[in-house]
């Protein structure tokens, strides 16, 4: 008689690096667009009017860039 403790299957299959990057370049992506297009209403002491607009713009690339080689890993 045998019994089976465990399940040798990963969470969301072998691909889960890729899932990770992907949601993890998206919202990179997403988060920073949405910083520079709707800057907050009300600024607390310390805060920022607004994103700096040279770093979020690169954090769109990095995350924008995650994102594709994600989709590509996916589809492969």
């Amino acid at each position: 008689m045998s019994t089976v403790l465990a399940d040798n299957t990963l969470f969301l299959g072998s691909n889960l690096l890729a899932w990770l990057l992907l949601a993890l370049g998206g919202a990179m992506a997403v988060g920073n667009v949405l910083a520079l297009l709707r800057p907050p209403e009300n600024t607390k002491k310390g805060d920022l009017a607004r994103a700096p607009v040279g770093r979020s713009v690169l954090f769109i690339g990095v995350g924008a860039l995650a994102a594709i080689w994600a989709i590509a890993s996916l589809t492969r």
